[in-house]
């Protein structure tokens, strides 16, 4: 069972790439994002696919603490669940994606408003919680640069 959760928590072994696992995970997801058939793209496909990441990002994080310690580089599930979540209900365009992928990726590593502090819950929620937040802030301004029809 261990495996399972290695393999989720690694994104498929995205993690045990060392340094820059979380960006290439990343990376990795908007990739996906690129390619899945907007015919299969629904609403409710995302918020399946949010749903099913953020709960086995959870659950494996959780796991994996035990073995690898609190919040490991080698976990980066919770980068992927990020970048879904700043991608979320916007149209996909290779310019939307990319600079989600770069607000994301800023909001994740500087970790302002808060975003450092969900780091302090307790183990897979810790783990989560603050890609997600990262995610979240990241999805605002991509909403304000789409609605404001920025490019």
């Amino acid at each position: 069972m261990i495996k399972l959760h290695k393999l989720i928590a690694t994104f498929f072994g995205i993690g045990y790439v060392g340094k820059g696992g979380g960006t290439v995970a990343s990376v990795v997801l908007c990739l996906i994002w690129l390619i899945i058939p907007e015919k299969a793209f629904t609403i409710t496909f995302q918020i399946f696919l949010a749903t099913v990441v953020c709960v086995a990002g959870v659950w494996s994080g959780n796991v994996v603490d035990k073995v690898w310690g609190k919040d490991s580089s080698k976990v980066v599930i919770d980068e992927v669940a990020g970048m879904i979540v700043t991608l979320i209900f916007l149209p996909v365009t290779l310019q939307y994606v990319l600079t989600g992928l770069v607000l994301f990726r800023f909001f994740d590593i500087a970790k302002p408003l808060f975003i450092k502090k969900m780091e302090a819950l307790p183990k897979g929620w810790g783990v989560m919680a603050d890609d997600v937040l990262a995610g979240l802030y990241a999805h605002a301004l991509l909403m304000v640069i789409v609605e404001c029809k920025l490019f």
